[in-house]
């Protein structure tokens, strides 16, 4: 059996926790989302939802990997053996994200090479993503490219893998966001007189016009969603992460500051992305998923003149660094498990799952070919009509297994083991757990209640409108 490593310290395990949880969702979905829901008053649905449900759930699974010191897989079985259920599932998760995220990362990469090579101009074809997805030859070569990357760091391992990666990486791209953000505030458009400010305001500042019962529910649902999805729970990741985490840090602490810079970087990214593409496109051009990232912003940066060209390949290389520390937290999750189960060595456990993950990965990208067997267009119950095969993997990781990780977890830790077991792990050293009253609650009942409703929306069970 290898000996466990551990985070040098508290400032290891946040940045790479904060690298896993800081990923494309943040960068393409969060301002969208925003955007599409009355601005202001969804990041303030989104605010409150942070510090309550989205802090139950991490430091929960944090939690449960640094008291029985395994990842997921084995972890939940440590506590109640009538649970190991939900480590398996746990474990399912990432085994299913991996193809598809390095997919995606290879996407941008490709979209960084564009840019960094000075061919900006051509991404802003509205067909350039299209022609792309649809060459399954170069989509695989850059998947396989990234998934190396992903598996070359994981492969270090704890200390001079993940967390060295995330020492570098994650200041790095907290400052390319700050920058080009302060940048997005300055735009203004020569023909229209639209101001960057002008995006900011429809950004930031609460409208709710019209609002239905109906609305406001679909606001917190999205608000709720995106957390659960941004925060990286129910997918193994934290657990594992926890299980790294030494006894004698402070695990409160570090799971605010996790807290505190994933939502930041998330506000960071309406701020960087709403006011530029406001100033040259409009409240129509907001989307949310790919489309927002391969095909808005790459007009947008065109739209900026020769500036453009450079801040595209700054863009892009900071949702690189996204995509690469969030790629790693996810193998590492399906790796450690496998140490932990089968008592193999990491060497072996990186290879054998980085060999899967190339051929599911070479697998997806041929469903884009239009000429391949595995092409499809299929309609899913929450509503997405004529999804590829990346996103039916995507949907049953997302939308199915991983809220139904979050319902067990709660009701193992609510009901069976009682919250008392996060609360004495996380205060092992006489540390302050400042919002003990609201973990129990939320933990034993809201939690539960708000979980089902996102599995019952997933479902296509409840539908939402807008």
């Amino acid at each position: 059996m290898e000996k466990r490593n551990k985070f040098s310290g508290s400032l290891g395990f946040v940045l790479a926790a904060a690298g896993s949880a800081v990923g494309l969702g943040n960068i393409w979905r969060f301002p969208a989302l925003a955007a599409k829901n009355g601005g202001g008053f969804f990041l303030l649905v989104y605010l409150i939802l942070a510090i309550s449900f989205g802090f139950t759930l991490l430091i929960t699974e944090v939690s449960i990997g640094r008291k029985t010191n395994q990842s997921s897989l084995t972890a939940y079985g440590k506590i109640n053996k009538k649970f190991g259920w939900i480590g398996v599932i746990s474990a399912v998760v990432p085994f299913l994200i991996l193809p598809y995220y390095c997919i995606v990362g290879g996407w941008v990469l490709k979209y960084a090479v564009v840019f960094i090579t000075g061919q900006g101009k051509k991404a802003a074809d509205g067909s350039f993503f299209v022609d792309f997805l649809g060459d399954p030859m170069w989509t695989i070569i850059f998947d396989l490219i990234f998934l190396f990357v992903t598996c070359f760091f994981v492969f270090r391992g704890v200390n001079k893998g993940i967390e060295s990666l995330s020492r570098v990486l994650m200041p790095a791209l907290l400052l390319i966001v700050i920058g080009i953000a302060i940048f997005s505030l300055t735009l203004k458009n020569k023909d229209t007189g639209v101001t960057g400010l002008e995006g900011l305001k429809y950004y930031i500042v609460p409208n709710v016009d019209g609002y239905t019962f109906g609305d406001y529910f679909r606001v917190v649902m999205d608000a709720m969603t995106q957390l659960f999805y941004s925060i990286s729970v129910a997918m193994g990741i934290m657990v594992t992460y926890g299980s790294y985490y030494k006894k004698d840090d402070n695990l409160v602490k570090s799971v605010n500051h996790i807290e505190i810079f994933d939502t930041i970087v998330a506000f960071l990214a309406g701020v960087m992305i709403i006011p530029a593409v406001y100033v040259f496109m409009g409240k129509e051009g907001m989307t949310g998923g790919a489309g927002l990232v391969f095909i808005v912003i790459p007009k947008v940066f065109e739209s900026m003149g020769g500036f453009g060209q450079i801040l595209g390949a700054l863009f892009f290389i900071m949702v690189l660094f996204a995509a690469l520390t969030s790629s790693v937290s996810v193998l590492e999750a399906v790796v450690s498990g496998a140490i932990d189960k089968f008592n193999i060595s990491r060497k072996k456990a990186v290879f054998s799952e980085g060999l899967i993950a190339a051929v599911i990965g070479a697998v997806i990208c041929l469903g884009y070919y239009s000429k391949s067997i595995f092409y499809m267009e299929v309609d899913l119950p929450n509503g997405s009509k004529g999804q590829q095969l990346l996103d039916v993997f995507d949907y049953l990781a997302n939308n199915i297994f991983m809220p139904i990780v979050a319902i067990g977890t709660c009701i193992l830790i609510g009901w069976v083991a009682k919250p008392k077991t996060v609360i004495e792990e996380a205060t092992i050293n006489g540390e302050r757990f400042g919002r003990k009253g609201l973990y129990k609650v939320m933990i034993t009942v809201i939690a539960p209640i708000l979980l089902t409703l996102i599995l019952l929306v997933s479902l296509g069970v409840i539908k939402l409108k807008g």
